[in-house]
């Protein structure tokens, strides 16, 4: 059965996701009820699996803006792509913590980013799998992007738990709500309490308040995906939602402010030259810029804990990053090469 495609004309832009698993196709049906996008290259190492998910999004066009939805194994179909999305990779097994995953997936993030830049070097390469950072890093390190187009989905989505958390405490929308998590995607993560509001007011201020309050909250925001594995094997529905959320922001040059993962060059309260989540600009041409984070003693003492975590992380994989000059002997001269993606 053929995939229905737009004429050229029609397209607006193209995105194109890498790994059809939970993730990647609850990225694309997203993105399609969104309408931010004109093309989703679903590719997979299971064609099948791809195909059979294009068809069933294909099946959503008179409910939807148009979207051309194609498919398949091969990376060619990266080519044209503005952003390539990452979701490829092992999902997190009931009880696993995230660094358990570093190994299998960093094997596989190593296979797959030369096949990407093969065919486009001019994309921005979102990452939304885990552990993320890490592989934010390695991704930056083994594509040779400037950093301002590798970034990772960072702490938008515990951001997001932490506001869902904070509202239903004090009986405030969620939308109402500024506080932030930062650091890690991970276990070592931590409220940016010392900023957190609600209608500008801090947070504190409320008589609902308690530091036994704040701990729950902290501690069922840290746990929330492992709460949500145990009982359903994946989280997809409100990461697929961040993703989108991201990539509005960059088709449409929207300059949002997110807590992405991003490479830390500049260094703040000791921290530098890792992957990790700060409010960030999120605009057309990826990252932009990191808002300055006034941290007081015992959040620069976490900002550290959670680096020295994630750097732990990138050393245990240094024999994956590789020397770019290798990369790109490696893209340019293996014309022939097998171009499926190998787990």
């Amino acid at each position: 059965m053929p995939i229905y495609s737009c004429q050229k004309s029609e397209c607006r832009s193209k995105v194109a996701i890498i790994g059809t698993g939970f993730v990647g196709s609850t990225t694309a049906y997203s993105l399609m009820l969104d309408g931010c996008v004109s093309e989703i290259a679903l590719i997979d190492v299971n064609k099948e699996k791809a195909v059979g998910e294009a068809l069933d999004l294909n099946h959503c066009m008179q409910f939807t803006r148009l979207t051309n939805i194609v498919a398949g194994d091969s990376f060619e179909m990266v080519s044209g792509a503005l952003i390539v999305i990452i979701c490829a990779g092992f999902g997190q097994a009931t009880g696993e913590s995230r660094t358990n995953l570093l190994q299998r997936n960093a094997k596989i993030f190593k296979e797959i980013i030369p096949q990407i830049i093969r065919y486009n070097q001019d994309c921005i390469l979102l990452i939304a799998t885990n552990p993320l950072d890490v592989l934010t890093y390695l991704t930056l390190k083994i594509s040779g992007f400037p950093s301002c187009r590798v970034f990772g989905t960072g702490t938008v989505l515990d951001t997001a738990r932490l506001r869902y958390l904070i509202g239903s405490y004090f009986k405030i929308s969620p939308k109402d709500i500024s506080a932030y998590i930062l650091g890690e995607h991970g276990d070592s993560e931590f409220i940016w309490l010392s900023k957190a509001t609600i209608g500008g007011v801090n947070i504190d201020k409320f008589p609902e308040y308690s530091d036994a309050l704040i701990k729950d909250v902290c501690d069922q925001t840290q746990n929330a995906a492992y709460q949500i594995i145990s009982r359903k094997g994946a989280t997809y529905y409100s990461i697929a939602l961040v993703i989108t959320k991201i990539v509005r922001s960059i088709l449409q040059d929207q300059s949002r402010v997110f807590p992405v993962s991003t490479l830390i060059e500049n260094e703040i309260y000791g921290v530098k030259n890792i992957c990790l989540s700060i409010p960030t600009v999120v605009r057309k041409g990826g990252v932009c810029q990191h808002l300055d984070i006034n941290l007081n003693e015992m959040e620069q003492k976490l900002l550290k804990t959670s680096a020295n975590k994630i750097m732990e992380g990138i050393n245990s994989i240094k024999d994956l990053i590789w020397v770019k000059k290798y990369l790109f002997f490696f893209i340019f001269t293996k014309k022939n090469d097998d171009t499926k993606i190998k787990k």
